[in-house]
């Protein structure tokens, strides 16, 4: 599975370059990915009346300028929102409009983002479900909540599914986990349920027992985010693929 999985290095939100005008989860940037020949890792986030929008953040500033949530924003709205400093005019992009864009011509490695209510996660999984029932390219979703990694199968998805990882000491993501949670999502113990086909995995936990556990027993790794050759070098040992951003791991310097 490993090598058809992930042949390429993964374009992490595609492959941007803010100072030529070229913004992450943009058109641009999936555009130059497809052109360097790389695989494409991009997020999805809901919008107030149940879309699915290629966007990263929960909150709109950093990527726009605006205020606000994601989450109170029609997706007509959002996709009539410029995107900071982008050279080509980009805004976000529709799931269907981000994959009619693709066409096949990536592997894409799709994030579904933690959502603030019970209702809103089942909503993501269903709209992404939907979308990708007519896909015919090559794609796999991800997400660091079980539970979307869970419903999208539910849903009808029967793609690869990943789940995405940390070393849950550092930070508070998803938010508002409890110890016992963190101890759960640390130690992977949520496979029963979940069933994940591969591991998205922060470069700095990929020697946790339990990734080195699950990719003995051939499940594929990839390493999050990579952003030098010498931090490629050193997860190589441990990894399957790089996501990378900020270097051209196929440049020889």
């Amino acid at each position: 599975m490993t090598a058809q999985l992930f042949p390429r290095p993964v374009a992490h939100r595609g492959l941007h370059d803010r100072a030529a005008g070229i913004i992450e989860n943009s058109a641009s940037a999936f555009a130059a990915a497809i052109a360097g020949d790389f695989a494409i890792e991009c997020d999805l986030q809901l919008t107030s009346d149940g879309h699915a929008v290629v966007f990263h953040d929960e909150k709109l500033d950093r990527l726009t300028g605006e205020s606000g949530l994601v989450s109170d924003r029609r997706v007509t709205e959002m996709t009539d929102i410029a995107l900071l400093d982008s050279a080509a005019g980009d805004r976000p992009q529709t799931l269907a409009a981000f994959l009619e864009q693709i066409g096949g011509r990536a592997m894409l490695q799709i994030e579904l983002k933690h959502q603030p209510s019970v209702e809103a996660t089942r909503q993501l999984a269903k709209v992404a479900a939907a979308a990708l029932s007519t896909y015919t390219g090559p794609v796999t979703v991800e997400s660091f909540d079980p539970r979307l990694i869970t419903l999208i199968r539910e849903f009808g998805f029967s793609g690869p599914r990943g789940t995405i990882t940390y070393d849950y000491e550092s930070e508070d993501y998803p938010p508002g986990i409890s110890e016992d949670e963190r101890y759960i999502l640390r130690h992977l113990l949520h496979w029963h349920e979940t069933q994940f086909d591969f591991i998205s995995c922060d470069k700095a936990a990929l020697t946790l027992p339990a990734i080195t556990f699950w990719r003995a027993l051939g499940k594929p790794v990839t390493a999050w985010t990579i952003r030098s050759k010498v931090e490629a070098e050193a997860a190589r040992p441990y990894i399957d693929q790089i996501v990378f951003e900020g270097f051209d791991p196929d440049s020889a310097s």
